[in-house]
């Protein structure tokens, strides 16, 4: 049974005419004739009685007419929906963040995306980096920020680096700074509470392994946080906590000091499974996120954050 078939059966039993059917499919009345000969041998059984002057549907054919429209009706809607999405006009990108970049960058590059894709429903999952890698391994995203390097021996991601960030000290407004003014170091750290992330989090694994690294086990006055949580946390007095700079730019009851040398850094990259093709709307996505960030000054960017885009790799996406 073909589709242009079933068509063919649609008009002669609208119109109750096989030269008039033929005339609105724009085919030869043999041909549309022959056609419908063909579905009737197949289908075992007539679906027209044939008097002169007087077409009508037998039983076979009333069963076959709603089916029919039916059809031709859902092939029409994957039609149309198939090409709004080639259009861009329809689709989905689920895509994966940290929570620095949620409340920093990334909200602009959505509203971006949103204005000029207004039909492409938005899926944004917050979570540390290696939980984003792990739904993106799972199928579960299409595109994630997650930091480098990849604390997996799994080679079936590509990462293109983005933007590289110092780490701050963060410390609450009301009270005094930690230090005179300056940079902080690691070791200065020794003797502070602190206020860590939970697990999963990158910024807890560098910052812990930065202070094993200086000879000492950092004092934790809370543990096990979230990144709003956190923040909150230090602004009450709880501790210091070591944070991605651009959080703090929101947050006036915060200060962030800087670390000196040698500081701690992290690389932003995006994230895709290897073997899995990128959507169009992912794409579509990915080249609205560059191109937002290309337009970003040094001032907007701050000291703390640098773009590292490569301009080469976004011409094959």
């Amino acid at each position: 049974m073909q589709l242009q078939q079933l068509a063919y059966f649609l008009a002669v039993a609208e119109t109750r005419h096989f030269t008039r059917a033929a005339e609105l499919s724009r085919v030869a009345q043999p041909s549309l004739s022959k056609q419908i000969k063909a579905l009737e041998e197949e289908l075992g059984a007539p679906l027209f009685v044939r008097a002169r002057g007087n077409i009508t549907l037998t039983p076979a054919g009333e069963i076959l007419l709603p089916l029919a429209q039916r059809i031709l009706a859902d092939v029409e809607t994957a039609r149309r929906e198939i090409q709004e999405l080639a259009g861009m006009r329809r689709g989905w990108v689920r895509l994966g963040a940290t929570p620095s970049l949620c409340a920093g960058l990334l909200a602009d590059a959505l509203v971006r995306f949103h204005e000029r894709y207004p039909g492409i429903e938005l899926h944004v999952e917050e979570g540390g980096s290696r939980d984003l890698i792990r739904a993106l391994g799972g199928g579960e995203l299409d595109l994630a920020l997650i930091i480098l390097p990849l604390h997996s021996s799994d080679p079936a991601f590509v990462t293109v680096p983005i933007l590289r960030e110092s780490l701050v000290v963060a410390s609450p407004i009301s009270q005094p700074p930690p230090t005179n003014g300056g940079a902080m170091r690691i070791t200065d750290l020794r003797d502070q509470p602190l206020v860590m992330f939970r697990r999963g989090y990158d910024v807890r694994e560098t910052t812990l392994s930065a202070c094993r690294a200086a000879g000492f086990e950092p004092r934790l006055a809370v543990e096990g946080g979230e990144m709003d949580a956190v923040l909150r946390f230090v602004e009450a007095g709880l501790g210091l906590a070591v944070v991605p700079s651009m959080v703090l730019r929101n947050r006036p009851g915060l200060r962030g000091t800087p670390l000196a040398e040698p500081r701690l850094l992290r690389t932003i990259a995006l994230a895709h499974r290897k073997d899995v093709a990128l959507s169009r709307t992912a794409r579509a996505f990915w080249r609205v996120l560059m191109s937002y960030l290309g337009t970003l000054t040094k001032a907007e960017l701050g000291e703390d954050l640098e773009v590292i885009a490569p301009t080469e790799k976004l011409k094959r996406i």
